[in-house]
């Protein structure tokens, strides 16, 4: 493939991959909305883990803040940029371990099954998705025989998300005698990282909201099962094949990598689509060197990239926005404004860029029960540190109280909390945008901190 070619391959794929993107410029998806919320926050000048609860790790956070927490196409172009890295790092990679050509069939293959699979596991930028980047320049770069990179890298990839320790084990698959210097280097960023929240007293906090409450999560999480698994594979299969065709051809530590992820992405079976993304780097990359020694390959490639297309394509067509809730609050507010939301909502206080008040961006801190389950189950995984963060809630005074729970899951009723009922008495109903209510702080306020004091007195 000459220059021009390479060029014309290039604008294809960023094409079709900002056009994905652009399809869903009108919507917030689960977890994205999440990081850009407390972006948000932290352009009002608050901090992570100190100022307000976070449950991530904080270069999440970091890469909202680069484009300034906004939404519709900025958003989406920010989405798109990311993508096309992942894909020129899949393709250097490949075009490496073998030549140009494998280059271009990774960065196709991964521009490709990062467009079509189930959206919110894929389009979102939410640690699984965003340490796609940071796991393939971490094993690029061992491949290279740059073990310190690939360790930063590695960092990178923990400061994202906490399997990113996992990255760590890939990288010195590809170059055993760097393990020294990959461990240096995969220190410097967490040292760094550490430092920085050991100096504005949020350690302690960031521990117990990303490691303890996750650990929490990951344990009480609902079990994938071997189904789950099935249907990734079964809509991966164009991948698949390929790769298995190149470790049956040939040894490849492509092969060892796919393994190691295979094993850590099915800890506990407690799985949600997108931690499978650990997967797509070494499938991709295989996949990439299989296809040129699969016979037939054509015929057998457009049928399994079919499959997913004709599920997931149709998507992409039929979008609409929820945005009704936010812009009752935003008619109304003023600058000053401040937000609570009772649910999992967190695409309300991106839409309306107000601040929280207290240190909660949403209810799973407050009832003890992540929002994966929170609409079916009312069972808290912490109801003790739930317990003590609600006591903290009621010394905050939100201008506006939007409940988008209560409807949902009855047990998990905002009004069913004795020691929030005082605290609830001053607001009042001002809408209602389909089963999410919107209150705003309606006076009595006088009753409400004399409630308070008492039940703060010994």
């Amino acid at each position: 493939m000459n220059a021009r070619a390479g060029v014309l391959f290039w604008m294809c794929l960023s094409a079709a991959v900002l056009a994905s993107r652009l399809a869903h410029v009108h919507l917030l998806w689960a977890d994205e909305d999440y990081h850009l919320a407390a972006a948000i926050q932290a352009l009002h000048g608050k901090l992570p883990y100190r100022d307000f609860w976070y449950d991530k790790p904080p270069l999440n956070l970091a890469f909202y803040l680069i484009f300034g927490a906004r939404t519709g196409a900025i958003l989406r172009i920010a989405d798109a940029l990311f993508i096309i890295l992942c894909c020129a790092l899949a393709g250097e990679f490949a075009s490496k371990l073998w030549s140009r050509r494998e280059g271009f069939i990774a960065a196709a293959a991964a521009a490709f099954f990062l467009i079509f699979y189930t959206t919110p596991a894929v389009l979102p930028l939410e640690p699984d998705t965003l340490m796609i980047a940071p796991h393939l320049a971490a094993v690029y770069l061992a491949y290279r025989r740059k073990p310190f990179l690939a360790g930063i890298a590695a960092g990178i990839a923990l400061q994202l998300n906490v399997r990113g320790a996992f990255v760590l084990a890939f990288a010195a698959l590809f170059h055993p005698a760097g393990i020294p210097m990959l461990a240096f280097g995969f220190l410097v960023p967490n040292a760094l990282v550490f430092s920085w929240l050991a100096a504005t007293g949020a350690l302690a906090n960031y521990w117990a909201q990303v490691w303890r409450w996750g650990w929490l999560y990951l344990r009480n999480a609902p079990s994938g099962g071997p189904l789950q698994l099935a249907g990734w594979f079964g809509f991966h299969a164009a991948l698949v094949v390929p790769a298995i065709a190149l470790w049956v051809r040939e040894r490849s530590r492509t092969l060892a990598w796919f393994a190691l992820a295979l094993i850590f992405s099915l800890v506990g079976m407690r799985n949600a689509p997108r931690y499978f993304n650990l997967l797509l780097p070494p499938l991709v990359i295989a996949a990439a060197g299989g296809v040129t020694v699969m016979k037939p390959v054509g015929p057998v490639l457009v049928v399994l990239l079919a499959i997913p297309a004709i599920r997931f394509g149709p998507r992409y067509f039929q979008l609409e926005s929820w945005r009704e809730a936010a812009a009752i609050v935003r008619a109304q507010a003023k600058q000053e404004d401040t937000i609570l939301v009772w649910g999992y909502r967190p695409d309300l206080i991106a839409y309306t860029r107000l601040p929280i008040a207290g240190r909660f961006l949403d209810s799973q801190p407050l009832t003890g029960v992540p929002a994966d389950r929170h609409l079916i189950d009312s069972r808290p995984v912490a109801e003790e540190w739930a317990r003590e963060n609600r006591s903290e809630l009621i010394h905050a005074r939100p201008v506006f109280l939007v409940d988008g729970l209560s409807a949902y899951n009855p047990k998990l009723d905002i009004r069913g909390y004795p020691d929030l009922e005082a605290w609830l008495a001053q607001y009042c109903p001002i809408s209602r945008a389909g089963l999410t209510t919107v209150y705003r702080l309606c006076g009595g306020a006088g009753p409400w901190l004399a409630a308070a004091a008492q039940a703060a007195s010994p």
